[in-house]
């Protein structure tokens, strides 16, 4: 299986591919350690792995990449009100739902299909009686392992 990323890079709970597409990061997407790394080969790579590198080692670090649009009217609804809960802080997929006059199964469906995570931060996105899934994936597993670890990073009080 060839992963077709044009960066494996260096992660503190694995690594994480990235593709772009032009002057856009187009995804990201958490890796298994058992990849091998592939060493960022232009502009936009080297800044996301310095980026990237700066939020480890400062999770209040601010990010400033240029995303391509992605996703639809709802998820990008949702993935704005997961980008304004505070480091450190937690919301719930209910919570989410019911600002957007929706349903927790529809929140999500959106969270799992997070093009750019870790910049757009649902792993601050729990469910109601527990930290919930992740990145589609149930809740057990190297994804919730990856959850654990960012709200560690930033401080967030795991339930």
């Amino acid at each position: 299986m060839s992963p077709n990323f044009d960066a494996i890079l260096p992660a503190p709970f694995g690594k994480v591919g990235v593709r772009i597409a032009g002057t856009q990061v187009h995804e990201i997407v958490y890796l298994p350690d058992s990849f091998e790394e592939i060493a960022p080969a232009d502009a936009l790579l080297q800044r996301v792995a310095e980026q990237l590198d700066a939020y480890y080692a400062n999770p209040d670090f601010p990010f400033d990449l240029p995303l391509a649009a992605r996703g639809t009217d709802f998820q990008r609804k949702v993935w704005g009100a997961i980008a304004a809960v505070p480091r450190g802080g937690l919301t719930t997929y209910g919570t989410i739902a019911k600002s957007l006059k929706s349903v927790p199964r529809a929140v999500g469906q959106a969270c799992g299909q997070n093009w750019f995570p870790i910049v757009i931060p649902c792993h601050r996105v729990v469910a109601a009686n527990g930290l919930g899934g992740f990145a589609h994936h149930g809740e057990e597993g190297f994804h919730l392992g990856v959850k654990r670890w960012l709200l560690r990073h930033e401080g967030a009080m795991l339930l």
